[in-house]
């Protein structure tokens, strides 16, 4: 049987290291792909995944990348997972330069690994393409607005792509975690202020963690090929929607 090989993105920390992990206690070969050497050496020394360095905001580093990846062999899945939030302003407050950094990582961070890839998805035979959303792709805000936006892009890469490649052999999977505690994710979000970064999770029993998230991708990958998960939105039971969070004293 034929190793299957993915490339995952944002592999540094958090879901994307978590991903890595995951997919190589199935046997997988993967190339795990972020910006920080150091953080992917040490992924690798762990996990045995090679890994390439690139920024998925410059067209030419996506370009080196899939042409470095694909001369090792065959890709079958690309996890788009690398993303970023940055501010909580609201819209009359925002920040464009923040709107756009969120935009070229979200969006056409997604939208460069995917033209990467696609060629050599399709002629894998069986590919896939997991593209990790949020709630927030589906559901606005307030504070998020830049975020909300950048993420409803990102889930309509995967809607439309998913009816343009009806009859090929490559599944489009969207993931899209709710409020999932990482080390990183939010500490960036809030400017690096650790107490505001605790408040988020403050009194909420068991947000879900990078490992939950990784489960749900392998979950997905690992069906039958002719199985698409086209959308799996998941969520801590102590949140109820976006803006419904239930909150304990003590926690």
């Amino acid at each position: 049987m034929e190793t299957l090989r993915a490339v995952v993105t944002g592999a540094s920390s958090g879901i994307g290291a978590a991903t890595v992990r995951r997919l190589r206690e199935q046997g997988w070969d993967v190339v795990a792909v972020a910006r920080r050497e150091e953080k992917l050496r040490a992924l690798s020394e762990e996990t045995g995944a090679s890994y390439v360095v690139a920024d998925l905001t410059d067209d030419a580093a996506v370009a080196a990348l899939s042409a470095e990846v694909l001369a090792g062999g065959p890709v079958h899945s690309l996890v788009a997972n690398a993303g970023a939030a940055f501010g909580t302003d609201t819209v009359a407050e925002a920040s464009v330069d923040g709107w756009r950094d969120m935009f070229d990582v979200n969006v056409l961070g997604v939208l460069r690994v995917v033209k990467a890839f696609l060629p050599a998805l399709i002629e894998s035979g069986r590919g896939d393409i997991v593209v990790m959303s949020s709630t927030a792709g589906h559901q606005a805000y307030e504070g998020g607005g830049g975020y909300v936006a950048a993420k409803h892009g990102t889930h309509s890469i995967a809607a439309t792509l998913r009816l343009e490649l009806a009859g090929e052999p490559v599944r489009v999977i969207e993931i899209a975690p709710g409020m999932v505690a990482t080390d990183e994710f939010t500490l960036k979000r809030v400017g690096g202020s650790q107490d505001k970064a605790d408040k988020v999770y403050e009194g909420v029993e068991n947000p879900l963690t990078a490992e939950d998230v990784a489960d749900a991708v392998v979950y997905s990958l690992t069906r039958p090929h002719h199985f698409n998960v086209d959308l799996m939105v998941i969520r801590p039971i102590a949140q109820a929607a976006q803006h419904k969070v239930a909150r304990h004293q003590g926690l």
